[in-house]
């Protein structure tokens, strides 16, 4: 953790009121974003408050932190144009207007905020004027062309019905307690369709984006059933998932139980909260790893293509390490660079609980590796960061360093944020950025395909991910030993494609879309 050294110093701060409110459970957010165009990576970390006066000048505010040359950050959210002090609980970044300048979108318990970036290092609310201002608890959102009209849209995932000023009395035996989700009536998510010219329309229900009964923690938009649209997959807590596979027309049917990624391998619903996006066995379809509560495991969806996903959890080895935990922000990511995917988990329990005569709250992060067949535990093998326990919520990878391989960004409750160095050494690696023509500016939706040495990796830019979190938007692929001759297959969100013959390894790769 090179925070301190780095000169960050955040805490998000969910309230701690002794009401135990519900909303105080899941916030908060962070993550990447070049939002004055230098080419080094800025942070946005959202802050929390006292629920009950969100949105009030005495209420601290989210932050913006820039990256100087040197590697530090200095805190800039005053020059930049940011009070931001609603109760803040997740961040998407996207570039909505296509000017090449990181926008950024805060969901909030109350009006969510859009944050446009004007060009000049300052900010511009134009919430109520983008009409992107739902009003509900929102958790995440995530930015994606669903349409495929080349601009981005949002999709905005909502939680529950919750007034913080006349609270639902969830105690027991005269205790306050964090009221269960299926107490608290659950609210729609909401997608705002990008109209270009600075405004969007709320149309989740015209386009069958309206799944019922959800409480929506983690939002997905990536292409998972390979045919070259944006589909949305939606983790909701305590309810079936939602998998809206697109029709190529911007339409969307609700097919999660259908396609075997809504429940648990014995038809359960379960209490998801981050989800992380990835090929991890290398078939050429993007699965899926949802985050749960204690006494539950985490559910690793194996994406079989034509035949559905399935619950490929047991199988793997993921089962046992995770049910005493209480996951939120996660990360699928080949960190080591030797060509095989690792998992990257933050937890942290929602309240004191009582675990056979022991107080369970702060929890240790985890990191899994992939041997080809099964994932083990490695992270007493990681650093001091996973021998200490911490209320993990939201996770975000950047290489902010600029190193080659994936850094991690961890926003704590009550704690300071972490940012994860990576420092893993030996192995080789090729990256690759993205600047669309026909299609969005930052290339979200593209899709590469990497061949080297008779193998193949694929990765998608995917919107969404994690847990109230945005990535940085770079493919980085590990090539292990491989030193030369690698070729990648680019499929844009225009559906044009390109191939690449002989590229350099261990350097990034600037792609321009082909006209």
């Amino acid at each position: 953790d090179v925070r301190e050294a780095l000169g960050i110093d955040h805490v998000y701060q969910n309230g701690d009121t002794g009401r135990l409110l519900m909303v105080e459970s899941i916030g908060g957010g962070g993550g990447w974003l070049d939002y004055d165009g230098d080419q080094r990576w800025d942070i946005y970390l959202g802050q929390g408050g006292d629920p009950v006066r969100s949105g009030m000048p005495d209420q601290p505010s989210d932050r913006l932190v820039r990256q100087l040359p040197d590697g530090r950050f200095e805190d800039v959210t005053a020059a930049a144009g940011i009070v931001e002090t609603r109760y803040g609980q997740g961040v998407a970044v996207g570039d909505f207007d296509d000017d090449g300048f990181d926008d950024v979108y805060v969901t909030n318990v109350g009006r969510n905020t859009l944050w446009r970036n004007q060009g000049d290092g300052t900010f511009l609310d134009v919430t109520m004027a983008a009409g992107v201002g739902d009003e509900r608890w929102s958790s995440s959102a995530a930015w994606g062309d669903l349409d495929g009209d080349g601009d981005l849209d949002l999709y905005v995932a909502n939680y529950c019905d919750f007034d913080v000023h006349n609270p639902r009395d969830c105690s027991k035996d005269g205790k306050p307690h964090i009221c269960h989700p299926l107490d608290v009536p659950p609210v729609p998510d909401e997608c705002y369709m990008n109209q270009g010219d600075g405004t969007f329309t709320a149309e989740a229900t015209t386009r069958g984006l309206r799944g019922e009964g959800g409480r929506a923690l983690g939002v997905v938009i990536a292409d998972l059933d390979n045919d070259g649209d944006s589909d949305v997959y939606v983790a909701n807590d305590m309810t079936a998932n939602f998998l809206f596979v697109n029709d190529g027309k911007g339409q969307f049917r609700e097919s999660g139980i259908l396609l075997g990624c809504a429940v648990d391998r014995n038809g359960a619903p379960q209490a998801s909260m981050g989800v992380a996006c990835g090929d991890y066995d290398g078939n050429g379809f993007l699965d899926l790893y949802c985050t749960h509560f204690q006494f539950d495991y985490n559910t690793l969806y194996q994406n079989l293509g034509p035949s559905g996903m399935r619950d490929i959890t047991g199988l793997v080895g993921l089962v046992a390490p995770t049910m005493p935990l209480l996951a939120f922000g996660t990360v699928m990511h080949d960190f080591d660079r030797n060509g095989r995917q690792e998992l990257f988990v933050v937890n942290g329990h929602v309240e004191r609980t009582q675990v056979r005569g022991t107080t369970v709250f702060e929890m240790e992060p985890q990191l899994f590796a992939y041997d080809g067949k099964r994932f083990h535990d490695c992270s007493k093998m990681a650093g001091d960061y996973f021998r200490e326990k911490r209320l993990g919520r939201a996770v975000a990878s950047c290489d902010f360093d600029d190193d080659g391989d994936l850094d991690l960004l961890v926003v704590n409750q009550n704690a300071q944020v972490a940012l994860l160095r990576n420092d893993s050494a030996g192995q080789h690696g090729i990256a690759f950025r993205f600047r669309g023509r026909t299609s969005n500016r930052r290339g979200v939706g593209t899709r590469v395909t990497s061949g080297v040495d008779g193998r193949r990796r694929m990765q998608e830019w995917c919107g969404g991910t994690s847990y109230a979190a945005p990535h940085q938007p770079d493919l980085i692929f590990g090539l292990g030993e491989i030193t030369s001759n690698v070729r990648a297959m680019v499929r844009w969100p225009s559906g044009r494609e390109q191939t690449l013959e002989g590229l350099a390894v261990d350097r990034r790769h600037v792609l321009e879309e082909p006209d």
